[in-house]
């Protein structure tokens, strides 16, 4: 083992980037970086059946997106290659093919169908399901007469009996498991392929992997990698598997999970920022010192302390991510805020795909009055959606606003102000109010919140005289006097 920090990110190329799987890469990255080491990609594709195509660009694309740079890959290289599992067979076999020969893993000739008889006998009597061992002893000929009938053997580990394997995990402290609970297990299927936790130790010594953090769902898998580490000779890496992340009704997040977003991709596609999200991942499970929250990627690397991971559940706090978003939306400036809104206004059919400037200018202007509470890019559509109707369904707050006393007159004083206006812009608009104030002698929310509800149809919103510049003088006359009848 080396005394370099070297850690992976080892994605299977069966999906898009999960949250969970981004979260695991941010913290291995986080870590290298942190203590100078190395961050290894490596793709474990032998599950030909569940790969996708472009499942392996994907992975690293939205990687890179969120800020997440790695030392050796696919894409890079590196002394310890080649980096895909698929194309390391012929490393495999030397080290099952050791194993065989000195007896510590034998050929199994059970078709599907005997397994699952087994499985079915074992629950029957209320056991544990678990292998039997029954091709542990074949002799050759045994071997020979079975392989003559056309069965094409796996490879299984033989699991050493009466022992405890026990290894200090970063976040769950001492963790032990009884082999006499583990059946002798498949390390190379019978179509020659090896098997996940085979190839996964053999990798991980030939690369040098220190340390493996991964999730909570893995912890089963460690001991039967460290019975093939031990099996070798083998130093072991250092194991921390992170808690899972549930939703906010403390249920384990399912992809299933319609509530909540899971794939980063769709994030970039709604109009969140990278960094955002990358802060927002970083503390799923893990707590800096102090009351902090947000982080800039290279502070992230100066405090990351994988202590530090939670011993609880991290639980997917969506206004939380929401509230992060805005933090990060609230501090770009408005060019950077329109690249990510105008896509969706234009999606929408709110502005042209290819707009004059004037109508490209207003779309600034509508967007630059949302910066302040919009929490991605994609919600600029609802949040602006008063300026792209002639007519508001006002609803109940507002009727009861529309229904006091000197709403009529406030509102014909307002229109009569406008009428003579011939400089329609917020400054102007805003004497106007004032005008209006002064001839009627309402003020405050008597003044005011007739006008941005009748205009509006909002009881809360952007700056007022904005909003009625950008809405139009014939569309604000329209309203107030559809309302005045």
């Amino acid at each position: 083992m080396t005394n370099e920090i070297r850690v992976r990110y080892a994605p299977s190329p069966t999906g898009h980037l999960h949250i969970g799987n981004a979260r695991t890469a941010l913290f291995n990255y986080l870590f290298a970086r942190n203590t100078g080491g190395k961050f290894i990609i490596r793709v474990e594709d032998t599950d030909e059946k569940r790969n996708i195509e472009g499942g392996e660009e994907s992975q690293l694309k939205y990687l890179e997106w969120l800020g997440i740079d790695w030392d050796e890959s696919v894409d890079k290289g590196g002394e310890y290659g080649p980096y895909r599992q698929s194309e390391r067979n012929h490393i495999y076999s030397k080290y099952y093919q050791e194993l065989l020969d000195k007896g510590l893993a034998y050929k199994c000739y059970c078709t599907e169908e005997e397994l699952e008889a087994e499985r079915e006998a074992q629950q029957a009597k209320g056991e544990m399901p678990r292998y039997s061992g029954k091709c542990a002893n074949l002799s050759k000929e045994e071997q020979d007469k079975l392989a003559a009938e056309g069965r094409k053997p796996s490879i299984r580990f033989k699991v050493p009996a009466g022992k405890v394997y026990k290894f200090d995990d970063i976040v769950k402290d001492d963790v032990s498991f009884e082999s006499d609970g583990i059946g002798d297990f498949v390390i190379v299927k019978k179509n020659g392929i090896p098997t996940y936790n085979f190839a996964v130790a053999v990798d991980d010594y030939l690369m040098k992997i220190s340390h493996v953090l991964r999730g909570d769902d893995h912890i089963s898998n460690t001991p039967k990698q460290l019975m093939i580490f031990e099996a070798f000779g083998w130093e072991a890496p250092v194991y921390g598997h992170m808690t899972l992340i549930v939703n906010e009704s403390r249920k384990k997040l399912s992809k299933r999970d319609e509530t909540i977003i899971q794939f980063i991709e769709q994030y970039e596609e709604l109009g969140y920022l990278p960094e955002a999200l990358f802060n927002f991942i970083a503390l799923l499970g893990w707590s800096p010192k102090g009351e902090e929250e947000l982080f800039s990627k290279e502070q992230f690397i100066e405090i990351f302390d994988p202590e530090r991971l939670s011993k609880s559940p991290a639980v997917f706090d969506k206004q939380k991510l929401l509230w992060v978003n805005n933090q990060y939306m609230k501090n770009l400036d408005l060019d950077q805020v329109s690249a990510l809104a105008m896509p969706h206004l234009v999606k929408a059919g709110r502005v042209g795909e290819n707009p004059a400037e004037e109508e490209r200018d207003w779309a600034r202007k509508v967007i630059a009055l949302y910066q302040e509470q919009m929490s991605y890019g994609a919600e600029i559509v609802e949040l602006s959606g008063m300026f792209f109707k002639k007519d508001i369904d006002y609803d109940q707050e507002a009727k009861a606003v529309l229904e006091e006393e000197q709403v009529p007159e406030v509102l014909k004083a307002f229109v009569d102000e406008i009428d003579q206006l011939e400089n329609y812009e917020a400054a102007e608009i805003k004497k106007s109010i004032k005008a209006v104030q002064k001839s009627t002698g309402h003020k405050g929310k008597k003044l005011f919140m007739p006008i941005r509800v009748a205009v509006t149809g909002q009881t809360h919103g952007p700056e007022l005289p904005n909003a009625i510049e950008l809405l139009g003088k014939d569309k604000v006359k329209h309203r107030i006097q559809s309302l005045l009848g």
